[in-house]
């Protein structure tokens, strides 16, 4: 029994790695019209989802993603206006994320894109299923979480 749930959470793990690519092409084609990629998009939702500036540390954290790759993302963000990088009082050189008028616009109007994308996918879709999906989802992470080596994320 205990091979059948290894093996099931192996193919688990290599949807995910399926639908991951997916979501990534879907989020491509969402943000495309805004000047946006899927990482861009899915950074600004880190922050906007926090309601409240986030050090790119946090950011990092709260999305599971190397700070540096962040970091890249959020100069990029910045460059184009979407956020902007504001002084943190409690430390010096992590400054504060947030998303200026017109990220949240843009936010926004992906979002927009996207409700109506997700309500699509989930025709034919039931709630208790769902529910098992995303219990199960977070198992995985929580799991492969716990055994990730400590980083150090200023």
């Amino acid at each position: 029994m205990k091979d059948d749930v290894d093996e099931m959470v192996t193919t688990l793990a290599l949807t995910v790695f399926r639908a991951n690519g997916a979501l990534i092409a879907a989020g491509d084609s969402l943000t495309a019209p805004f000047g946006l990629s899927s990482a861009r998009w899915q950074v600004m939702g880190a922050v906007e989802l926090a309601g409240q500036p986030l050090t790119v540390a946090q950011i990092a954290r709260n999305m599971g993603l190397a700070r540096q790759s962040v970091q890249r993302l959020i100069d990029e963000l910045e460059r184009d206006g979407i956020v902007a990088l504001d002084e943190n009082p409690h430390h010096k050189r992590a400054r504060l994320v947030r998303l200026t008028l017109q990220g949240r616009e843009a936010y926004a109007a992906i979002m927009k894109e996207w409700h109506a994308m997700a309500a699509r996918l989930a025709e034919g879709m039931n709630a208790t299923g769902l529910r098992a999906a995303i219990g199960s989802l977070e198992q995985l992470s929580a799991g492969l979480d716990a055994q990730r080596p400590p980083t150090n994320l200023l």
